[in-house]
């Protein structure tokens, strides 16, 4: 008795690097022309150029995580060369410091949301799979007998 093997073909791969760089730069991972973002931080639900789905991203906190790490190494190493050349009173620093603070972080977040939603896309998570992608519901082919 033989056993016959369905072998299921693995999908193209995708490029990475481009996905990251399109979603950091708001836009659709796919196809590099749709906006990524509805509003500030709201992924679009499918991309109006190619109509690839997007609302299957799960960036949860990776992204605000990352925007701190980032933005507090520019911040605290220009509270320490600011400190250091000019000795400036602590009410100038919560003048500057905070604001800019807020600023940077505000500008860094969409970016790396977006590039983390890039990331996932290329990757194939969390049903960014699309028609090529295996479908797990699918029963498992029976072995035939020949």
């Amino acid at each position: 008795m033989a056993e016959e093997i369905t072998a299921f073909s693995e999908p193209a791969p995708r490029d990475v690097a481009q996905a990251i760089r399109r979603g950091a730069f708001g836009k659709c991972p796919a196809c590099g022309s749709g906006r990524l973002y509805g509003r500030y931080l709201k992924v679009v639900d499918a991309c109006a150029a190619c109509g690839e789905e997007l609302h299957h991203h799960r960036a949860d906190d990776a992204p605000p995580y990352f925007t701190i790490l980032i933005a507090g190494h520019f911040i605290v190493a220009g509270v320490m060369m600011v400190e250091d050349y000019f000795h400036p009173d602590y009410w100038v620093h919560i003048a500057m410091w905070f604001p800019l603070t807020i600023g940077l972080c505000l500008w860094i977040l969409p970016r790396i949301k977006g590039a983390l939603v890039g990331l996932q896309w290329a990757l194939r998570m969390h049903g960014f799979g699309g028609r090529d992608a295996l479908d797990p519901a699918r029963p498992a082919p029976e072995p035939t007998a020949n």
